[in-house]
């Protein structure tokens, strides 16, 4: 559990610039934002309900 956390704060550090997503989202459009929002949440909640099935 311990080094799968760290291999999500890692990849997302690399990958998820604050910076970079919010220009992002201002340059696509709000629509496009708060989808793009709802998507990594409902991922985020998924990741987690795998996680804690298998303990």
């Amino acid at each position: 559990m311990r080094k799968l956390f760290w291999i999500l704060a890692i990849t997302s550090v690399t990958f998820l610039s604050s910076c970079e997503i919010i220009g992002g989202i201002f340059k696509a459009g709000a629509y496009t934002g708060i989808f793009v929002v709802v998507v990594i949440i409902a991922l985020i909640i998924w990741l987690l309900s795998k996680l804690m099935r298998k303990n």
